[in-house]
């Protein structure tokens, strides 16, 4: 049987390149990629894993979950078919996935589909007054769904003042806690190749809807009850389980989810903090998905009044930072 034919360097770095767009906790990267000559493995780098608000690695997992979302979407738009196999080897846990690629036909519209990749950005401006329909809301969810994860939009009354309660909840909790405090605030003009510039960050004056904006410095003050009318869309992924292929498959889920509200003109803010926090994770678990299932990924879905064009960017670090090769 002939040998499978090497994919060319250049389509790797390209795949890669993608996937290093992709959104990560902290904007930390938490990725390596080594090259196989057929494909391509992800890793987990733990070393640039927040130990105070992520000791298990949760938001870690996700992040290179939205990564590995990327690198599929991004060689199916060169023209390469992929084939994943997750968690490979057990006795490699920090191995996620291996991605063979192999040569297919390019789709009419894969320029279009790699600057969807680039156009994507968190978005942390205040967004408008205008609703999102709940059927839009629903179809975002059930992108995630396509993609393994599970999600439901969250639209009863109810259910929201709970959801909106817990994340006011754990903003206040973290703010109270010095030491995660410190590890947020150490990403913060971090430098020139990852963390949040402060150029991203909107001030206060113009937070994003009713909650309380994860990056602001200024000193402690009490948070503000929630606004039970706001017109932002929530979207919760959620597991049976809480482990690392639950979380894999909420990165996942997660970017696909993003890409298609960027499609639909939407911008997404994912509210990470209700599921780092144990307190504000458990009552989620039960006071929004009765107990029966894990909360992963809790997200803001809302409309712009202004483009995306001219807002600044978190950096990315070189391609070969995170690049090896065989």
């Amino acid at each position: 049987m002939a040998e499978r034919q090497a994919v060319p360097e250049r389509v790797v770095r390209r795949v890669v390149g993608a996937a290093c767009l992709a959104p990560s906790v902290h904007n930390t990267q938490p990725w390596r990629w080594r090259t196989t000559g057929r494909g391509l493995e992800l890793h987990a780098d733990r070393r640039r894993q927040l130990e105070v608000t992520d000791p298990v690695g949760r938001n870690l997992v996700i992040s290179c979950g939205a990564a590995l979302h990327h690198a599929r979407v991004a060689a199916d738009a060169l023209g390469w078919d992929v084939t994943v196999e997750r968690h490979p080897d057990p006795r490699r846990p920090d191995l996620l996935a291996r991605l063979v690629l192999r040569p297919g036909s390019p789709p009419p519209h894969g320029a279009d589909v790699l600057d969807l990749l680039v156009r994507r950005t968190t978005d942390r401006r205040r967004f408008t007054s205008w609703p999102v329909p709940e059927e839009r809301l629903e179809h975002l969810a059930a992108v995630a769904h396509e993609c393994g994860a599970r999600g439901i939009a969250l639209t009863e009354v109810s259910e929201r003042f709970r959801a909106e309660r817990l994340v006011l909840l754990a903003a206040q909790l973290q703010r109270s806690r010095p030491t995660a405090r410190a590890e947020q605030e150490e990403w913060v003009d971090r430098g020139p190749v990852d963390g949040i510039p402060h150029q991203v960050l909107p001030e206060s004056t113009h937070r994003v809807g009713t909650y309380a904006q994860r990056f602001d410095t200024s000193p402690l003050h009490p948070v503000p009850s929630p606004d039970l009318e706001s017109s932002d869309g929530l979207v919760v992924l959620f597991d049976g389980h809480d482990d690392v292929p639950a979380w894999l498959r909420a990165g996942e889920g997660l970017t696909a989810l993003w890409l298609a509200a960027v499609r639909e003109g939407l911008s997404v803010v994912p509210l990470s903090q209700v599921v780092e926090v144990p307190e504000t994770r458990r009552a989620f678990q039960h006071d929004v998905l009765g107990g029966l299932a894990h909360p992963l990924v809790l997200v803001r879905v809302g409309w712009q009044a202004i483009g995306r064009d001219d807002l600044a960017r978190t950096p990315r670090r070189p391609l070969d930072d995170v690049l090896d090769a065989d």
